[in-house]
Parts: C-alpha cells; sequence; structure tokens
C-alpha cells in the first residue's frame, strides 16, 4: 500500500494521471467509478484533459460501485445520474458503456449475480476509484460487512445516512435505507485501486486503513492485503497517520519512472 500525502488539486491529478494511463495503455480498459466527494476533482480533470487534450473513453467500459434501491430512475441522487452528470456526460463514453447494480430490479439477488458476471465478461476492472466514510466504509460495506463479500444488498448505517443526508438537503428521511454494493471481495480483484480522503473527517478512518488492524470493524482494512493500492490523502485526512513523515519521505524519494 502506497500512501501520498499532498494537497487535493494535487491528489486529483495524480488520481487523473493513474486513469489516464489506463485508458491510453490498454485495448479495452475497464474502469471503477465511485461516486460521494471524494471523486468530483478528479472527473473534473479528466473531463479537462478529454476537452483540452484529447484523452479519449471511447474503448473503455465503467462499472459502478453501488446503487440505491428503489430510488426513481430520474432521481438526480441515483447514483447513475451522479455518474452521468459528473463524467458520462463531458466525455465520450459510449451508449451502454457505464453499468451498474440495478437499484429498480424486481429480483435484487439476481440482478446483484448478473452485476458480478458483467463485471467478469468485461475482463475484470483495471483501476478502481474509491472514497471512504468516516466509519471506514468503502463503497457500502459497512462496518461488520464480510472481508470476503460479493454484490448483495445492504442496509445503510444511520451515520452513513446522515453523512450522505446533505446529498438530499439534509434530509435523513429521504435517504435510501438499503443499497445494492459491489462487495468487499468483488473490489478486491481491481487490479489497481486509487483511494481518495480529505478532510480532518477522514483521518480516523485512513489511519485505521493504513497502520490498524485488518478488522470488518473497519472494512477498508481489506485493502491492507490487496497487491497494488494507491492512498491519496490531504494533510488533514493524514493527521492521525503515525507514519506520516516517513510516507512522505518515501513518496518524495520515488522513482520519476514508476508511477502510482
Amino acid at each position: 500500500m502506497e500512501v501520498v500525502i499532498a494537497p487535493p488539486a494535487e491528489l486529483a491529478r495524480l488520481a487523473a494521471d493513474a486513469v489516464e494511463a489506463v485508458l491510453r495503455s490498454r485495448a479495452a480498459p475497464v474502469l471503477g467509478v465511485a461516486t460521494g466527494s471524494s471523486p468530483l476533482a478528479v472527473y473534473v480533470e479528466l473531463a479537462r484533459r478529454h476537452r483540452e487534450q484529447g484523452l479519449s473513453f471511447a474503448r473503455a467500459q465503467a462499472f459502478m460501485l453501488d446503487e440505491y434501491v428503489g430510488l426513481a430512475a430520474d432521481h438526480p441522487e441515483r447514483y447513475r445520474n451522479v455518474i452521468e452528470v459528473e463524467l458520462v456526460s463531458r466525455v465520450d463514453l459510449a451508449p451502454g458503456a457505464v453499468h451498474g447494480p440495478d437499484g429498480l430490479a424486481d429480483d435484487l439477488p439476481a440482478a446483484c449475480a448478473a452485476y458480478e458476471a458483467a463485471i467478469v465478461d468485461a475482463g475484470g476492472v483495471d483501476l478502481q476509484l474509491l472514497g471512504i466514510g468516516s466509519d471506514g466504509h468503502i463503497a457500502f460495506n459497512e462496518p461488520g460487512s464480510s472481508l470476503a463479500s460479493r454484490t448483495r444488498i445492504k442496509t445503510l448505517t444511520r451515520q452513513t445516512r446522515e453523512d450522505n443526508a446533505r446529498f438530499f438537503d439534509g434530509d435523513l428521511a429521504a435517504v435510501p435505507e438499503h443499497c445494492l454494493t459491489q462487495g468487499l471481495g468483488t473490489i478486491m480483484e481491481a487490479r489497481h485501486v486509487v483511494l481518495l480522503a480529505t478532510g480532518r473527517a477522514k483521518a480516523e478512518a485512513v489511519h485505521h486503513l493504513a497502520e490498524g488492524a485488518v478488522s470488518a470493524m473497519w472494512p477498508a482494512t481489506v485493502l491492507q492485503h490487496h497487491p497494488h493500492v494507491t492512498v491519496l490523502v490531504d494533510d488533514a485526512a493524514a493527521s492521525r497517520l503515525q507514519l506520516a513523515e516517513h510516507y512522505r519521505q518515501t513518496y518524495a524519494g520515488k522513482p520519476a519512472w514508476q508511477g502510482l
């Protein structure tokens, strides 16, 4: 696991560099896209590169991490619609290239199984963007989630619903109680995971992620077992890291050719 501590704008640039490397190096790139606030600056930077430098997504497919259950197809906070606004509408992803678990399916377990199969059929995810919740969840794998879990329905904790209420005009009652989410085992199959976290509210979770014991109580800690994880954090999110100076020195001395 590599931990990089830098200002937020630099973190977005580094994550976009990693996405661009996949887009330019693979014949049929597969991206894992996340919602929430953490990846927004990355999408802005990728859209700029598409607009100004011709970075193309035309050969790519993208798989979403999760989806609320029961939100109307036209609801602005339905994650498929969020991704449409924040990324798809700004670049040249082909029609039908973005896939998500179907939170409106009549048979939710079958929809989850179909989603797992679609990821496999695409060849697996080359690069997965992630954020992290203040309680250590990734995607919607809440504390207590199985470290081997696959795409499934989950009940959201009150903490996560409170965190997400800002997207629903502060109305906790409007935040769905259930979601479909990739499991921790599913996420672990991505070839490269890039996790972004900014702000002091994420500091405790980042500390456990990078330096704590692997535990279902802090689901993101499963990433310690992944062979290629990049954790991009600002000073505030890094404020609880015991080895922060070591991470800074290591990154400063990293060979320029190595990349993330």
